[in-house]
């Protein structure tokens, strides 16, 4: 939709219809508040999109978000999404050679065979009695933060008595989790397949004080409440017109190809200018919600913007022609690849990747991690191509900071895919790119991003997929009730880049909304505290 906005006046104009400002928009239009929301672009989604990225190809591909783990089933169940996710029934494959001999660590397909694996590997069974150990503890973490994560922020203090156990609370919270890790785990495999949750995204060491690595790994682990990491039934894409259905049934505007392009505002309402292909516009609310990075709310209100915080990764898509031969004989492609299959994530490559990247060099051994979604849900595929057994790769590189890639964006890209997918084909029977399927016109069906290309494509500051560096999700001085709250009283942040932001949630999104009705039930009863 893209028609001009029916109303001047709203209780909420939403600036973006990424999925958390849909989901805000949603919940708002179902309380009964009028809801506008604008969109730069000509289509709903951000991030969490389903594309057609290689021309004449049915194959529609969670093209930059790809998995989902942190979105709360109540806030399914409040809006009444159609929306479904899939349970991966493999876990991790970590392929790897010892002994001249090519072998790796299943986990997943049932205790038993991720016991047998673990012991196939390491010789003993002293790496897998410390894995239930570790995830025993962690999963305990999960069920006691996740469900605070859609309530008023709790404080330090308070999220600490709550999780209840001061060994997983130092381990998480206080010490740098590269200390857990070698206190728990002595094989270097085992020891970097845990480390991973770590570095998604985030650009550090296990042992970095700023424990950044801490924060990021603490979001990858309490999803769901057990941490579990599903596959999105028809692509990100369902979820986000699921959403976009549910505000638009509600009652919202949503009108694309609108830019947001100031706001101003006091005590009492905001209004944001915005800009079309016909000229500008103002849109007055009580509220203004701003689903952008903290980077772009200082754009809109004048404010001196925060430094970007760095992105750190590569993404790559792929579609093949069929899943390649695996090395290691005892171990079905069908399952290696359906999980996630790590690539140079040893515990001493994931240090010496960090190392060569802190010092200006793209890493000669990329770290990376591949999932095959179709394997989980053919429906992304037309009937023809799951009919003559295609399958698409979604690739996630790690410790490639942003400042890689300014002198020659094109070139090191270039390089560094060329370096990963080689990291790859070490573990591999034959080559990948005999595998690669072709476009209409005959190119191979591969595209990479960089941080500098998610920058320009998404406006993510410094291509941080997450907006900013990841909060810990209790308050802090300035972080407010909800963790939404900006310096000006009306406007709200709720996007990735609020407290308890980043990954595919919508927590920013209710939470601002609740912020929101909190506010009018407030107003209408000014004797409440």
């Amino acid at each position: 939709m893209s028609a001009k906005p029916g109303t001047r006046a709203y209780d909420a104009v939403i600036v973006g219809a990424g999925h958390n400002g849909l989901v805000a928009a949603a919940y708002l239009a179902r309380a009964g508040r009028s809801v506008l929301v604008l969109e730069r672009l000509g289509h709903t989604g951000g991030a969490a999109v389903s594309s057609r990225p290689f021309a004449g190809v049915e194959a529609r591909l969670s093209r930059y978000s790809y998995l989902v783990s942190l979105l709360p089933p109540k806030i399914v169940a409040d809006l009444g999404l159609d929306f479904r996710l899939r349970s991966r029934t493999i876990s991790s494959y970590t392929p790897v050679e010892r002994a001249g001999r090519p072998t790796g660590l299943l986990v997943g397909g049932g205790e038993q065979r991720t016991r047998d694996a673990f012991a196939r590997l390491t010789g003993g069974e002293r790496e897998y009695a410390a894995w239930q150990r570790f995830y025993g503890m962690t999963g305990r973490v999960a069920e006691r933060v996740f469900p605070t994560l859609t309530e008023p922020l709790p404080t330090r203090d308070e999220l600490r008595r709550r999780i209840d156990d001061e060994t997983a609370w130092r381990a998480l919270f206080e010490e740098p989790i590269g200390t857990a890790v070698e206190e728990h785990f002595q094989d270097d495999l085992v020891r970097g397949v845990v480390l991973t949750d770590a570095l998604i995204g985030t650009f550090a060491d296990a042992h970095d004080p700023s424990l950044a690595q801490n924060r990021c790994f603490l979001y990858h682990v309490i999803g769901g409440g057990t941490g579990a990491w599903d596959v999105p039934v028809g692509g990100m894409g369902a979820l986000t017109d699921a959403l976009a259905t549910a505000a638009r049934t509600a009652g919202a505007e949503i009108v694309t190809g609108h830019e947001a392009v100031r706001i101003a505002g006091d005590t009492e309402g905001a209004e944001v200018t915005y800009r079309t292909a016909d000229g500008e516009g103002v849109a007055a609310a009580r509220h203004v919600l701003v689903n952008a990075s903290p980077h772009e709310l200082a754009a809109l209100t004048g404010a001196t913007p925060p430094e970007p915080a760095e992105g750190a990764q590569l993404k790559v898509n792929m579609l093949l022609t069929r899943l390649p031969k695996l090395r290691d004989p005892d171990v079905d492609p069908r399952e290696a690849f359906a999980g996630t299959f790590h690539i140079a994530e040893g515990y001493r490559e994931l240090a010496t990747a960090h190392a060569q990247a802190a010092a200006g060099r793209l890493p000669a051994a990329p770290p990376s991690e591949i999932y095959c979604h179709s394997l989980t849900d053919p429906t992304i595929l037309g009937p023809g191509l799951a009919g003559r057994g295609y399958q698409t790769l979604t690739l996630f590189g790690l410790h490639t900071p942003a400042r890689l890639f300014d002198r020659d964006n094109d070139g090191a890209r270039e390089e560094l895919l060329d370096a990963t997918l080689a990291q790859l084909d070490v573990h591999l029977a034959e080559p990948l790119a005999d595998c690669l399927a072709t476009d209409a016109d005959g190119r191979p069906c591969i595209e990479a991003k960089t941080p500098l290309d998610l920058e320009r494509d998404l406006r993510l500051p410094g291509g941080n997929i997450f907006h900013r560096a990841l909060s810990w999700p209790y308050a802090q001085a300035d972080t407010g009730r909800w963790g939404v709250e900006t310096p000006h009283p009306r406007v709200l942040l709720c996007g990735a880049g609020a407290v308890r932001g980043g990954g595919v949630s919508g927590v920013p999104g209710h939470n601002a909304a609740m912020a929101v009705l909190e506010h009018g039930h407030r107003n209408r009863n000014p004797d409440l505290p």
